[in-house]
């Protein structure tokens, strides 16, 4: 009970729930300015997201590849490193995974699936270590390498498909039949395209806490991500845990796009642009504190909002880019935590004075 107090402080829980119910707010006097109820806006919000087994079902799908990317950029800030590459390791997770199951076609799911799902989270992984290698090794800034490695992953990806995996007359590769067998409790949620990889992605969570909190590798790494030279210093090895912090970050954001692949569209497409859930990842982190809980929440919030965005749009006419206000506003008042807890101080002060009394 002690531990569990630690992790969810009054101030760790309010200032988060505060920025939430400012940025609600913030979304309402928006569409009052474009003369839109933003009550009737937010029912139909509600109405989408839980109104049926269904909706809660695609809701679940929407909100699952948010943690893993959430994870993956939340594990790296704790490590001392800015991953903005998350995208690009979606994009090389999910070629990896289409390419693996593809080549094993006709091979049991039993086998395949598992196959893929690991060669996925690798590939994200091992793409994410170059730039923490060049990092390490030459001390190349990681913004610019990630930012630079999500071009290289989309061109590439593209190329791959296009060359070895491509569906004649389409722009997207053959079907992955064995990715069938990725699909949960389908009955219950009304056949939505809920799939094996949200369990994953919670024990992803639970993996990324215990990793970092309670092992002398993951003491190491926040060591590191707190001060380097202070790291060094105490005799650990900067460098390795530089890159095995990339690493990590990168299978979590490699595992982001394999379940996307395998458990959602049974195929990949020939992309224009990057997908972008390796940018909402960023944001999701912000929300959630850098925190593994903090994450899982921030993506349901996340993703509930980016889904009931089309009930908002169908049901009382508001733009869906309305929730990017909305989510926007969230994260600056999360960022700003001075704005809220300024806020807060006449009623922090007004239980002390009580405490007193």
């Amino acid at each position: 009970m002690n531990k569990l107090r630690k992790i969810f402080t009054l101030d760790s829980l309010v200032v988060p729930l505060v920025a939430i119910v400012l940025g609600l707010i913030v979304g309402a006097l928006v569409m009052l300015l474009g003369n839109y109820n933003p009550i009737e806006a937010y029912s139909a919000l509600i109405k989408r997201v839980v109104g049926s087994p269904y909706h809660v079902g695609e809701t679940i799908r929407q909100v699952t590849p948010l943690i893993f990317t959430g994870l993956a950029v939340a594990f790296a800030f704790r490590s001392g490193m800015f991953n903005i590459g998350a995208d690009g390791q979606v994009l090389i997770g999910m070629t990896t995974a289409t390419a693996v199951s593809l080549s094993l076609d006709g091979v049991h799911a039993l086998v395949s699936v598992p196959l893929a799902v690991i060669a996925g989270g690798l590939a994200g992984g091992c793409w994410a270590a170059i730039a923490g290698f060049l990092k390490a090794k030459r001390g190349i800034n990681e913004v610019i390498t990630t930012i630079m490695l999500n071009w290289v992953a989309l061109y590439f990806s593209n190329y791959i498909i296009r060359h070895f995996f491509l569906l004649k007359g389409q722009n997207r590769s053959e079907d992955i039949q064995a990715s069938a067998s990725m699909t949960f409790l389908s009955s219950i949620f009304d056949n939505a395209r809920v799939h094996w990889g949200t369990v994953i992605a919670l024990i992803a969570a639970a993996f990324f806490y215990i990793y970092l909190w309670k092992t002398k590798q993951g003491y190491e790494m926040r060591a590191v991500g707190f001060n380097q030279h202070a790291a060094e210093y105490a005799g650990m090895n900067v460098g390795r845990n530089v890159i095995k912090a990339m690493f990590i970050s990168g299978v979590f954001a490699g595992l982001a796009g394999t379940f996307e692949v395998l458990g959602v569209f049974h195929f990949q497409s020939v992309f224009a642009a990057s997908p972008g859930y390796g940018f909402d990842g960023i944001a999701v982190a912000l929300l959630g504190m850098n925190h593994p809980i903090g994450v899982v929440f921030a993506a349901i919030l996340y993703g509930g909002l980016t889904y009931g965005s089309a009930g908002m749009s169908f049901a009382a006419g508001v733009p869906p880019e309305l929730i990017k206000i909305i989510i926007g506003s969230i994260i600056f008042f999360i960022a700003a935590q001075g704005i809220v807890r300024f806020i807060l101080k006449p009623f922090y002060l007004k239980r002390k004075k009580e405490k007193v009394l």
